[in-house]
């Protein structure tokens, strides 16, 4: 398998995370004392908490359940993306992975989803971009994956990696307060302001809270006038019990997404084209569809003896138009940050909201990012 490491630099945000010769990070001296609530505990609040509580805030985390992030396939990229602003966010989102002392997986990617027309398109769009993109002829690609069937050519995303999802969560959260099992009831406010959350035990002060609890954070937001439209996007993550390492990048075929993790595990969504699966409800058993995946996965590594030992559920957080929902809304003191993928956003995530839960102003570069984000557009 592939050693941790940083790998390359992407070459499209090298000027947009610098201002005046300084990166995106944000002073660790302001904010002190200050009470900060994170509902939620997946990798968005995970990454919050660590900035907030690096700054020197009182940060307490709250969690009632497992969420979407034990179930994520944990892909850090910014080859997919809605539109240019979406890209420049995700590709931000890279970079601000690399700035934080977390053990990540810069693997790079492999993609083949697309062929042909759709293959060259793929390239060109992101070549445009100035993303870091290269072609590989079926040679190179089997002297990178030799067990893998070689596709005839295949895009390689040398700067992409992989979080292991709560892995990386807990390490984020090391040193953080937190709560889990209690679930909050409401946000409490005094006089137009947040003043703290309501648990079936009573009232814990906050100064700020933040909610990212994924789609558990509507029910908490719609009470103080705050909307938060969400798409119901259930997906399914098999996992292949352990095997000798055989895969040392992300593969993007057209027969579903795969990686393989430390453990030898084998990671694969059960549908295809996951990035972009709209289904709203999931009609077929579980275990039907780790067995079709399962299939799928054994014909792309031949010859290999496989068995899925775990699949498993969740539901994505995708807000209504697809895009991230980030910034101060509703009563003073009150933010939110949902997204799907939280995985790739998390840390550029963190820069962008942090700074504003400690009445810090953002850089120029910074407040373009975030601009078409903020929960206000619903």
């Amino acid at each position: 398998m592939p050693a941790f490491g940083m790998g390359r630099q992407p070459k499209v945000v090298n000027d947009l995370l610098r201002v005046h010769g300084r990166s995106l990070g944000w002073a660790e001296t302001e904010g002190k004392h200050m009470k900060v609530v994170i509902i939620g505990a997946g990798i968005i609040g995970a990454a919050l908490a660590r900035s907030l509580s690096t700054s020197g805030a009182d940060v307490t985390v709250m969690s009632s359940g497992v969420g979407a992030t034990a179930a994520s396939f944990g892909w850090i990229n910014a080859s997919f993306y809605l539109d240019a602003d979406h890209f420049r966010l995700r590709a931000a989102g890279l970079e601000a992975w690399r700035r934080l002392d977390v053990p990540l997986n810069w693997s790079g990617a492999l993609c083949w989803e697309e062929e042909g027309a759709g293959f060259d398109q793929q390239f060109k769009s992101l070549s445009d971009l100035n993303y870091d993109v290269d072609v590989i002829d079926q040679e190179g690609f089997s002297e990178l994956e030799p067990h893998v069937v070689a596709p005839a050519r295949a895009l390689r995303f040398a700067i992409e990696g992989v979080a292991e999802p709560r892995a990386t969560a807990q390490n984020l959260l090391a040193g953080v307060r937190r709560i889990i099992g209690v679930p909050v009831r409401r946000i409490a406010t005094t006089a137009g302001r947040v003043s703290g959350v309501e648990t079936d035990q009573g009232v814990m002060p906050a100064d700020r809270v933040i909610v990212a609890a994924g789609n558990g954070s509507p029910a908490l937001l719609e009470p103080l006038g705050v909307a938060l439209p969400m798409l119901d996007r259930p997906g399914l993550m098999m996992r292949t019990g352990a095997v000798p390492p055989m895969l040392a990048h992300v593969l993007v075929t057209p027969e579903g997404e795969v990686r393989q993790d430390s453990g030898g595990h084998i990671w694969m969504p059960t549908a295809a084209a996951h990035q972009s699966d709209a289904s709203t409800q999931i009609d077929s058993r579980p275990d039907v569809l780790a067995d079709q995946a399962l299939a799928r996965l054994e014909a792309l590594v031949p010859g290999t003896a496989l068995a899925w030992d775990r699949v498993m559920l969740a539901y994505r957080p995708v807000p209504q138009d697809g895009r991230p929902v980030i910034g101060p809304c509703g009563p003073e003191g009150l933010f939110t940050a949902v997204m799907h993928s939280g995985v790739t956003l998390a840390a550029i995530t963190a820069e962008l909201l942090a700074p504003q839960v400690l009445d810090r102003p953002l850089s120029n570069a910074q407040a373009d990012l975030i601009a078409p984000y903020g929960p206000s557009r619903f």
